[in-house]
C-alpha cells in the first residue's frame, strides 16, 4: 500500500509520527554561553513546528564539550542544566510535532583551530588536499576512551529524555566518530573494535544497547547511517545492509540513510568516487534497497525540494522523507504543499571548482537562514554564497576564540 507524505507513521515502539516529513539535522552553531540552547534556537524550532513538519531532528548535540564539530555547538552532558533543553523540546512540539535530539561525537572531524580532543579509532588524519591543515591528526582511542564514550552517549540520551525530547538519533554517518569506526579507511585497529565489519560496528551496537537501557520504552531510539562513504575502499552499500540487519535485531525504531563525509561530501551532492548522485533524493537508490530488507522504518535525506520527489521516496518503499536545506529556505514547506502541491524551493546552486569551499559556502548560506529565523525573520533566498561564507568564517573565528577561552578555563 502506497502512503501519502501526510499519512501518520507508527514506529516499532508505538510512537505515532503525525506525517512522513522530517526536518533532518542541520548544524546550527547557535548555542549561547555554556554550549546551551537559547531563545534563538527556541524561536527557530517553533517556526519549524508551526510549518507542519511531523518530526524535527535537532542539529547534532555533542556528548563531550572537549570535542566539538564547530564553535557555537550545543553540548548535553551529565551535569548540564536541563531547563534550557526543556524549553527547546517544548518549542519543537508545538502544533503536535515530535522532536528528537541527534547525539554525536566528531572524532577526528574537529577543526584544528578549536583545540580540544581529537580522537579516532586509528591515527589516520583527514585528507582534504590543500585544506588538510584545517584538521589535526587524531589520537587512537584506548579501551578507557571507548568505555567513557559509550557512557557519554547513554548519559546524553538519558538527559534528553528528562528534558522532554521524544527520541534520540545516534549519529553514525558523515565521517563522525562512529562512522570512523565503521569505515576500513579510518579504522585500522586489530583488536575487538577493528578488522571485520562485526568488530567495526561493535561500538555502534554497544552504544545503541547502552542508550536503550537508560531510556523508557516510549522513547524512540534511531540511528543515522551512511549508505556508503563514497570513497573507494570505504564503508559501502553492502556493509550498510548488514549493519541495518543487526540494528533490526536490536529493535532500533528508525534508520536514516545518508552518505559521505568531510572528504567526500555526498550529503551535499558531491562525492569523491565519481558515482553519479541524483539531483534530488541523492540516496534513494540505496535507501530503497535497505528498506526492502529492513525490519524497522527507513528514512532518507538529500536535496529533496519537491512534493513529487518526496512522494516518489515513499512510493519506492521508504517510510520517511528527510528535508534539510529546503526547510532552511521555506520552514512552512509541508503546510505549503498541502495547498500548493507544485510549490518547490529554489535552492542556491554553488558550483565552485574548489569542492571544499563550495561545501563550506553551502553550509554558510544555510546557517544564515537558520539565524534569520531564530531572530523571527524570514529566510532570504537571494543571499550571496560568497558574502555568506566570508561572514560565517568571521563569525566562526570569534566563536572559536570564545570556545578556546572557555575550554582552557574549564581544564
Amino acid at each position: 500500500m502506497n502512503h501519502s507524505v501526510f499519512d501518520a507513521l507508527t514506529l516499532p515502539n508505538g510512537t505515532v509520527l503525525p506525517n512522513r516529513l522530517t526536518k533532518a539535522a542541520m548544524e546550527e552553531n547557535m548555542a549561547i554561553t555554556g554550549h546551551l540552547p537559547g531563545e534563538r534556537i527556541f524561536q527557530l524550532y517553533k517556526t519549524w513546528a508551526k510549518g507542519g513538519t511531523g518530526l524535527l531532528i535537532t542539529g547534532n548535540v555533542m556528548v563531550d564539550h572537549r570535542a566539538m564539530t564547530g564553535p557555537g555547538g550545543i553540548v548535553l552532558e551529565a551535569n548540564t542544566p536541563l531547563e534550557p533543553f526543556k524549553k527547546w523540546s517544548e518549542a519543537g512540539q508545538e502544533n503536535g510535532a515530535k522532536i528528537w535530539m541527534q547525539i554525536n561525537h566528531p572524532g577526528r572531524q574537529v577543526y584544528a583551530a578549536m583545540g580540544g580532543q581529537v580522537l579516532s579509532p586509528s591515527d589516520i588524519a583527514l585528507d582534504m588536499g590543500k585544506h588538510s591543515n584545517l584538521f589535526s591528526k587524531p589520537t587512537p582511542m584506548s579501551e578507557n576512551d571507548i568505555s567513557e564514550l559509550i557512557q557519554r552517549f547513554a548519559s546524553t540520551a538519558s538527559q534528553a529524555v528528562k528534558a522532554g525530547f521524544n527520541g534520540v538519533q545516534i549519529h553514525a554517518a558523515h565521517g563522525y566518530l562512529l562512522s570512523q569506526f565503521l569505515s576500513p579507511l579510518t579504522n585500522r585497529r586489530t583488536d575487538q573494535w577493528g578488522g571485520s565489519l562485526g568488530n567495526r560496528a561493535r561500538l555502534l551496537y554497544d552504544i545503541v544497547k547502552a542508550v536503550q537501557k537508560v531510556v523508557p520504552k516510549e522513547t524512540a531510539v534511531s540511528v543515522k547511517l551512511n549508505s556508503a562513504d563514497f570513497q573507494r575502499g570505504g564503508f559501502d552499500a553492502g556493509d550498510a545492509l548488514k549493519v541495518v540487519e543487526e540494528l533490526g535485531k536490536l529493535d532500533v525504531d528508525l534508520v536514516e540513510v545518508s552518505g559521505g563525509n568531510y572528504e567526500s561530501p555526498a550529503m551535499q551532492g558531491n562525492n569523491a568516487d565519481d558515482r553519479t548522485l541524483a539531483r534530488e533524493a541523492y540516496f534513494l537508490p540505496f535507501a530503497k534497497d535497505i528498506a526492502k530488507q529492513a525490519s524497522m522504518p527507513v528514512m532518507t535525506t538529500g536535496g529533496i525540494t519537491r512534493l513529487k520527489v518526496a512522494q516518489e521516496v515513499l512510493d519506492q518503499g521508504v517510510d520517511m522523507v528527510g528535508l534539510g536545506r529546503a526547510l532552511a529556505f521555506n520552514p512552512s514547506l509541508p503546510n505549503t504543499w498541502r495547498t500548493s502541491p507544485e510549490n518547490l524551493v529554489d535552492l542556491p546552486a554553488i558550483k565552485w571548482k574548489d569542492k571544499t569551499m563550495s561545501a563550506l559556502a553551502m553550509m554558510a548560506i544555510t546557517k544564515r537562514q537558520l539565524r534569520r529565523m531564530g531572530q523571527g525573520k524570514r529566510p532570504k533566498i537571494s543571499s550571496s554564497p560568497f558574502f555568506s561564507l566570508i561572514a560565517d568564517q568571521m563569525r566562526l573565528k570569534k566563536l572559536t576564540k570564545v570556545y578556546r577561552n572557555q575550554y582552557h578555563q574549564a581544564e
